[in-house]
């Protein structure tokens, strides 16, 4: 049980330090596109569909919106 949660910290640790120099369209890029696999996996699931079908849609699209949305200052 310690080392899962040390491994699970360690690498969201990970994860957000290589955020740190992405630009703002970057970061909502990769954080539109993992809320958007999230997202279509979940709707996959309960229409039926493909999980992988429906994450990869939502991911595309998840990321595409947040690259969009990205700019404003």
């Amino acid at each position: 049980m310690t080392s899962r949660l040390f491994a699970s910290l360690a690498l969201i640790t990970l994860l957000l330090a290589g955020c740190e120099n992405m630009s703002r369209t970057q970061q909502r890029a990769l954080s539109g596109g993992a809320i958007g696999a999230a997202g279509g996996a979940v709707l996959g699931a309960v229409t039926g569909g493909s999980l992988v079908t429906g994450a990869v849609l939502g991911g595309a699209g998840g990321a595409v919106i947040g690259a969009v949305t990205g700019g404003g200052r």
